[in-house]
């Protein structure tokens, strides 16, 4: 299976805190121009530099959120659901014809071993549906363990990606593929509801077998 292009670039909004400071030092492995984004720009620059350094690399950038959605053509959020919808509010201003990649799984607060849906469908509509149309929204990442982001090898788990527009699917697939992980298409943006309340299953399967990472492997296609 070939992947597509790469983009030049992506943002990691929210890329100093934990999910999202691993899957930029994922893409600052993989050489791709990657721009921290947090509230405070010193906070995101000096991740970056943290980051540059254990690479010895010059390929990470710090901004604030605004600045770093505003430089790149793929946004991912790497940010929890509850202040989402706020950091959204503050950059959709310049996310026009660009793609942005929530990673944002439906759980329910009180106890994340246990689905709960959104009332948009998914969490990935409830964001295609706030920035309108001219922005491809892609469900992806969700059921990655945090342990498997920080370990910066090869992950087992295969990536499941959803969204509208099938080219915008593409470009996520491969830059995933970029970073030692496999993705698949798993069709359209009414399939991020299956994506994003499996993580509840893989939580509870963590739980009961007291294991870390559970994940999933696509079978039947070839590799």
């Amino acid at each position: 299976m070939s992947s597509p292009n790469l983009c030049p670039s992506i943002a990691i909004i929210g890329g100093t805190g934990k999910e999202g400071s691993a899957l930029a030092k994922r893409f600052a492995k993989a050489g791709t121009r990657t721009l921290i984004g947090s509230r405070e720009a010193g906070k995101a620059q000096k991740m970056a530099n943290s980051i540059n350094q254990m690479f010895n690399a010059t390929v990470v950038e710090g901004y604030t959120n605004f600045e770093a959605a505003n430089k790149a053509q793929v946004i991912a959020m790497c940010l929890p659901y509850f202040c989402m919808m706020d950091v959204l509010t503050e950059i959709r201003g310049c996310l026009d014809g660009k793609i942005v990649i929530n990673l944002a799984s439906s759980l329910d607060p009180e106890k994340k071993s246990r689905a709960k849906i959104n009332p948009h469908g998914s969490i990935t509509q409830e964001v295609q549906d706030f920035l309108g149309e001219n922005v491809k929204v892609i469900a992806a990442f969700q059921n990655i363990a945090p342990e498997q982001f920080e370990s910066l090898e090869k992950v087992e788990t295969d990536v499941l990606v959803c969204g509208a527009d099938r080219e915008a699917r593409d470009t996520v697939i491969g830059y995933i593929r970029g970073i030692e992980m496999e993705a698949f298409d798993a069709g359209p943006i009414q399939n991020a509801v299956v994506v994003e309340t499996l993580t509840a299953a893989l939580i509870s399967i963590n739980i009961r077998y007291k294991i870390k990472g559970a994940g999933i492997h696509i079978v039947g296609v070839p590799r």
